[in-house]
């Protein structure tokens, strides 16, 4: 089974059936694979912060959400995650294309790599990076830790995750 269809199977297995997403190269085949699932409700978002504010929405109306993101756009997302997402305590799965690490082909991307995970850390989220596929072995105990604490998490993927290299 291919990552993508193993992080969709995690999800429906964890009955989070509200998936918002925001355009990424990396994450295109998962986001297909969302697209295609029977079991998800599946809404794209134009930005990280409104996808933020459509989980918040789909969490209050009894579903279980997640978002699909970059990391570029952790910066916009930080007064909803501290005054929304954790005031609230909202568990929030974010599966993030971790941009601007080895194998990034974009140099832009760099920047904000470099905060990313200071920024997560300063914010108190747990957070996971996945560098292998089989790193993917370790979603289904992270999405049901975030639905026992009612903690947002971050799932940093890299593009060496998205490429399928092996330890």
């Amino acid at each position: 089974m291919s990552v993508n269809k193993r992080i969709v199977a995690d999800f429906v297995k964890n009955d989070i059936s509200f998936v918002t997403t925001v355009p990424c190269k990396q994450l295109a085949g998962v986001i297909d694979e969302i697209e295609n699932s029977l079991e998800i409700f599946h809404i794209p978002s134009n930005k990280e912060d409104e996808g933020m504010g459509l989980c918040a929405g789909a969490f209050m109306g009894g579903k279980r959400p997640a978002i699909i993101m970059q990391n570029t756009a952790l910066g916009v997302t930080l007064n909803t995650l501290a005054t929304l997402t954790q005031f609230y305590r909202m568990p929030l799965p974010m599966l993030i294309s971790y941009r601007g690490e080895l194998g990034e082909p974009v140099a832009c991307q760099v920047e904000m790599a470099v905060h990313t995970k200071a920024l997560l850390t300063q914010f108190l989220i747990p957070t996971y990076h996945f560098h292998k596929e089989s790193d993917a072995d370790e979603l289904d105990n992270i999405l049901k830790y975030t639905f026992m604490c009612n903690k947002p998490v971050a799932i940093l993927t890299d593009a060496t995750f998205w490429k399928g290299e092996k330890e």
